[in-house]
């Protein structure tokens, strides 16, 4: 599916589409409800985090409330205090059906008057949290394309499920988007990754997928328990590795190597945390070489 006219010159999709490796960066918005001067020292170790980044030629991804939790709008203060330090173009912030369709509308309308080009735009948990305003996230990226036809769109694809159905759903006129991210996968699970893959590739499906890898900080069996409750977690595994004495990085790497070995070379980075990420962000492109 060629992208409308109108965003052929994204930035965004002309570097995923481009032969370069790309490593992003997701990041979360602080919890609501944090006093005045707490959500301020976030939000600023937050910018300066992606001031460092954006240097590196990498992008960042900015989530909504799509885990349930009540998180601080992200785009008025990314609008407000980046100013002109980083292009709008440089960052996706997520959108989820998890608000008032007024809202998710208001909101995309909002992005595109402020310079930004893309936006992620996924269903939300539909177990925790208020209702969706419809119930599959391509009905609202329909909307939004009708109303913000400027915006590039990106939508969602998990490649521990049916990868025909998965690499279907992508591929469907209907998806109403130019690109997709992945649910968190490992290493340990890169078999039914390759698969997805392979099944795209048949299908010579254009949208470019960006594979989300998770830094699992420990294995601390709450921790991973709660994280469950979201996407897959091999618990088993990930305790050996801490226990052999990896450290987060070191796990997280091999997964960005496991990919790369099956020719997946786009790819965001989740849990980095608010504080050092782009020092986080730096030790790991060493590990790499890059």
């Amino acid at each position: 599916m060629e992208p409308p006219s109108q965003i052929k010159q994204n930035k965004l999709l002309e570097r995923l589409h481009d032969d370069r490796p790309l490593i992003a960066v997701e990041l979360r918005p602080p919890k609501a409800g944090l006093s005045y001067a707490e959500s301020t020292d976030v939000w600023i170790d937050m910018y300066h985090s992606i001031q460092r980044l954006v240097r590196r030629d990498t992008y960042l991804f900015l989530t909504d409330n799509a885990v349930g939790a009540s998180e601080e709008e992200n785009l008025g203060h990314l609008a407000a205090n980046l100013a002109d330090d980083v292009a709008p173009s440089r960052i996706a912030p997520f959108l989820t059906c998890k608000h008032t369709l007024d809202h998710c509308l208001m909101y995309a309308k909002r992005a595109a008057s402020r310079g930004f080009e893309t936006l992620t735009v996924l269903g939300g948990d539909a177990s925790v949290g208020p209702p969706r305003c419809v119930p599959h996230a391509q009905e609202l990226r329909r909307l939004i394309r009708e109303q913000v036809p400027s915006l590039s769109l990106g939508g969602w694809a998990n490649p521990h499920r049916d990868p025909t159905k998965q690499a279907g759903y992508i591929g469907s006129p209907d998806f109403m988007g130019e690109f997709y991210l992945t649910q968190i996968v490992s290493h340990h699970s890169i078999g039914a990754v390759e698969r997805f893959v392979e099944e795209t590739r048949r299908r010579e499906i254009r949208q470019q997928g960006v594979f989300g890898v998770f830094q699992y900080r420990s294995a601390n069996p709450k921790t991973l328990s709660r994280l469950a409750e979201f996407f897959p977690v091999p618990a088993e595994q990930l305790t050996r590795e801490f226990d052999a004495g990896d450290s987060a990085e070191d796990v997280c790497m091999r997964t960005v190597e496991a990919l790369r070995d099956i020719g997946v070379n786009k790819i965001y980075l989740s849990n980095l945390g608010f504080s050092g990420v782009d020092r986080r962000y730096a030790r790991m492109m060493e590990a790499l070489g890059e």
